[in-house]
């Protein structure tokens, strides 16, 4: 599975405004809703309820939000680029600005995990965020993603 068959160009949002966690993640449900054919609210609830199991942020500034969802028929991605960082009750306790949200079918599983492992590997990647930060398109963003997942030529 590659970045780019997740994660569509319309699907990233940069200079988000969101106050707190709450609101980037109903940001995020907007943005999902709008790309993905699916319902804002439930994306929301989806999305606050597996928050309240435990934090989805990774630490570095980035979070990895993640929901099972009905109407959702394979793995997709939504990518949002916070303008000021947030509080995320993150694992290094570091605010964060970088949020790559994954939504899969109510029966995915491996598939789910497999994702969320890559979408964690490679924003891990020091250099790679600092370019997330700074690019000025949702285009060189997916861009920066689609590219960065690719794997390395042997």
């Amino acid at each position: 599975m590659q970045i780019g068959d997740i994660l569509d160009r319309n699907a990233i949002a940069i200079r988000v405004k969101a106050a707190d966690k709450r609101q980037a993640l109903s940001r995020i449900a907007d943005l999902a809703a709008r790309n993905l054919g699916l319902d804002a609210a439930k994306v929301f609830d989806a999305l606050m309820e597996r928050e309240q199991a435990s934090s989805t942020g990774v630490g570095h500034g980035v979070a990895a939000p993640h929901a099972r969802l009905d109407g959702v028929e394979r793995m997709r991605g939504v990518f949002v680029r916070l303008e000021q960082p947030i509080e995320f009750e993150a694992i290094d306790d570091q605010p964060v600005d970088l949020v790559f949200a994954l939504f899969a079918p109510p029966n995915a599983g491996a598939e789910h995990l497999r994702a969320l492992a890559r979408v964690s590997r490679l924003l891990r990647h020091a250099e790679l965020r600092e370019h997330l930060r700074k690019a000025r398109s949702a285009d060189a963003i997916h861009a920066l993603l689609v590219q960065e997942a690719r794997p390395s030529a042997a």
